[in-house]
């Protein structure tokens, strides 16, 4: 059971299509079938018809009050997960129009209490100096100056104190110049600056650094509910508690051999000094 980019509604699909039949053999109504889930009939027929994508929980107790055979509670479950894995493809973004996408960004930014970004490539567009910004946009297509201004108006997020942020960068994040060498100690200055506010944890982790675990991509997890992995060519959504999880733990373990505070920026200011004579 694979994920297919190119058939995002497949899973969910023939999740309702292998739910329903293993109602059916069972003999079940699906009044029946809800009573034993403690579930409401229209939620079941919901979940059949492919209008509800169901939690992983939902299709377990599904399978149970089913007794559905191992095969199919394997090949069950394998779908689940997929439905709840979206992707998100550059071209579609293009497509749709990349201030749409920061403004979905600003809501998910909005609505989350406990932000955690691991960036082992690049500095986010949160932490971001103008400069910074407009050059990391080189390669989208069209008038990108209204971008810049969406992406530097979600900055403002960063003073709000009832949230919690967390940026992990790696040394390489911080280092990989992508505007000339006085910007770069500009961009570096402001990462120190902004370790000081409240809501904001700055952390860095030097090379040399051991870890036994590669950083394989940026990823960004929002509370607990929701994680994003960027590719070069796009990004994918996991909702499933069990993906989101995964990503939770290795962001701890990135966190804990990661510095903070003064030391994280006593480390920015020996790096600033690659780029300032």
């Amino acid at each position: 059971m694979t994920f297919d980019p190119d058939q995002p509604g497949k899973p969910k699909a023939e999740l309702a299509e292998l739910l329903r039949g293993l109602r059916q053999r069972a003999g079940l109504t699906g009044e029946r079938l809800a009573r034993r889930c403690a579930m409401s009939q229209s939620k079941i027929s919901k979940i059949e018809t492919g209008r509800t994508t169901p939690s992983l929980v939902d299709v377990e107790q599904i399978l149970r009050a089913v007794d559905a055979p191992p095969e199919l509670v394997s090949e069950a479950l394998a779908l689940a997960r997929i439905a709840h894995t979206e992707w998100q493809g550059k071209r579609s973004s293009w497509r749709r129009g990349i201030e749409k996408r920061q403004t979905e960004l600003a809501t998910l930014e909005r609505e989350a209490r406990q932000l955690r970004y691991f960036l082992p490539a690049m500095i986010t567009g949160l932490l971001a100096t103008p400069e910074y910004v407009r050059a990391s946009l080189t390669q989208t297509p069209g008038d990108i100056s209204k971008i810049v201004a969406r992406k530097l108006e979600r900055q403002a997020v960063l003073y709000d104190d009832s949230k919690s942020f967390t940026f992990i960068l790696t040394e390489q994040a911080v280092k990989w110049s992508i505007v000339p060498a006085a910007a770069m100690a500009v961009q570096i200055d402001r990462l120190i600056s902004l370790s000081h506010l409240p809501a904001v944890r700055i952390g860095v982790i030097p090379l040399g650094t051991y870890i036994p675990r590669g950083p394989m991509n940026t990823f960004t997890v929002y509370d607990d509910r929701l994680a994003t992995v960027e590719t070069f060519t796009g990004r994918i959504v996991f909702q499933d508690f069990r993906d989101i999880t995964q990503h939770l733990e290795l962001f701890g373990a990135y966190e804990n051999s990661a510095l903070f505070g003064d030391g994280a920026r006593s480390r920015l200011q020996e790096w600033i000094r690659v780029y300032r004579p």
